[in-house]
């Protein structure tokens, strides 16, 4: 124990996953103290917040929605009175076209064309009575619910421009998860009827008036006010065993005004990862055995690029984001940021835009210099017809590597063998997107580093089993906490 007899927690990363296990750690009690280790200089991983010039931009947008209530309740703790309901507005840009997203009926009619709508209807029907008799694949999944027309459509493209695999060698999984409860039947029911009781369909939600950062940003001062670390520039290295526990990590700390770095072993009582699984099997010193280190390098990343772009106009377009399907340009989304928040905008007489790539890191495009991508966007921003290239005045790169797990063919079963070994660590939590592999939204990071910090207590959570198609449910609900600390969770 250290002088003030709290054990130490040491936390990999103050992401979402990271940030949430250190709070939840010190709200069951104080016997933990956590030294959360971040290798950056923002707090909040991918949900974090950006700026260039006084505009603020998240990395990919950031909705505050959520069916598990443990989590909301965390979210009002931490920004309360920050919070704004934002109404939703989505389209999708397909063929040089925009539908709107939840479809309206007569608009997706009028951009079809009465005889393609029928053959899409036509479509669904065979696939109801003659479905493919697997669902290995998102191909297969998708076209079961939707028809193989609809699929060639709205789906194959923008899928296909996300993961840069053709949508065959994606696994069903992913389509379980990110689609969820969305069928045919229900987007025409709501778009004829105007319900609106799909996940995916929500029609407002909550947001941080200055982004999502600001959330991770309030979590951290929480963090250091109850008598927890953050440190910033600080890259774990090599994690540390004995046997089958962890006794602590190798940190590399970088001075960021002198550039200097040192190196130091941070020892712990308990330890809680939400690095990346691929990276952490490889930082174990000793190595777990061969076929471990065999199965994490199997396990894929997609990168992600957005150029922010400032216009000198306000307001190109009304929607929060639009996805873009279209194979004439290379990005694959657009967020507009005034229509997430005003407060986020430096200047209100301006636009802020955010271009998202999805691309690998080995990609020409990835080291292309940042004037270069600017015009490119610009460019493809005028392609799409929604506000003239030379309209552009400034604007910003934010490149961030694996962002997205991919779930190709052999994730899972090398998913389990890095689990399974996993699991015998002593005294070793892991949660969050990469920490987990799963391509989770933020809520269900929260929820898995919840149940990490309630294990580290004494409890016996299955973190593997959080996942985003059963809590998007109205009937889920997070089994309560009966440990030592039961009264605090309630």
């Amino acid at each position: 124990m250290n002088s003030n007899e709290q054990k130490l927690a040491v936390v990999i990363g103050a992401g979402p996953a990271g940030l949430t296990g250190a709070y939840e750690l010190q709200r069951l009690g104080d016997e933990f103290k956590p030294v959360v280790l971040e290798a950056s200089n923002l707090v909040g991983g991918i949900a974090r917040t950006e700026s260039h010039n006084g505009f603020r931009f998240d990395i990919g947008g950031h909705r505050f929605f959520t069916k598990i209530k443990e989590v909301e309740k965390v979210w009002y703790d931490i920004c309360g009175d920050e919070f704004i309901t934002v109404p939703r507005q989505s389209r999708i840009y397909y063929q040089g076209k925009f539908y709107d997203y939840p479809l309206k009926i007569f608009n997706a009619l009028s951009n079809l064309g009465i005889y393609e709508s029928v053959r899409v209807m036509a479509s669904f029907a065979r696939w109801k009575l003659f479905p493919n008799k697997e669902e290995k694949t998102f191909e297969q999944w998708v076209t079961n619910r939707f028809g193989a027309r609809l699929f060639h459509h709205f789906f194959r493209s923008y899928t296909e421009k996300v993961w840069g695999v053709p949508c065959a060698e994606i696994t069903a999984d992913w389509a379980a998860q990110r689609i969820k409860d969305l069928s045919l039947m229900k987007v025409v029911w709501n778009a004829i009827s105007g319900a609106n009781d799909s996940s995916s369909l929500i029609e407002e939600f909550q947001y941080p008036r200055l982004g999502p950062g600001q959330m991770w940003e309030k979590m951290t001062d929480r963090v250091q006010e109850n008598g927890g670390e953050v440190r910033m520039h600080s890259y774990v290295k090599r994690v540390i065993r004995e046997k089958m526990r962890v006794t602590g990590v190798e940190v590399e700390e970088k001075n960021p005004k002198t550039g200097k770095t040192r190196s130091y072993i941070q020892e712990g009582d308990t330890f809680l990862n939400s690095m990346n699984l691929r990276k952490l099997v490889r930082s174990m010193d000793p190595p777990p055995p061969q076929h471990v280190i065999d199965a994490a390098n199997l396990l894929k990343y997609r990168d992600f690029m957005i150029i922010t772009l400032v216009l000198d106009h306000a307001d190109p377009f009304p929607d929060n984001w639009i996805y873009v399907h279209g194979q004439e340009v290379r990005v694959g989304r657009i967020q507009n940021f005034r229509a997430w928040s005003q407060d986020m905008m430096a200047d209100k007489s301006k636009a802020s835009i955010g271009m998202e790539y999805f691309l690998n890191d080995d990609e020409e495009m990835w080291a292309m210099d940042d004037d270069v991508l600017i015009k490119m966007a610009a460019k493809e921003l005028e392609t799409i017809g929604l506000a003239p290239a030379k309209s552009v005045i400034d604007g910003a790169i934010i490149r961030q590597p694996k962002a997205y797990p991919v779930y190709d063919s052999v994730y899972m079963e090398a998913l389990d063998t890095v689990r399974d070994w996993l699991q015998k660590l002593e005294n070793f939590e892991t949660a969050g997107r990469n920490g987990l592999h799963r391509y989770n939204n933020q809520d269900h990071s929260m929820l898995s580093a919840m149940y990490a910090a309630r294990n580290i207590m004494g409890a016996d959570y299955d973190i593997w089993d959080v996942n985003v198609e059963r809590s998007y449910h109205e009937e889920f609900q997070t089994k309560p906490y009966e440990g030592r600390c039961a009264a605090s969770v309630a």
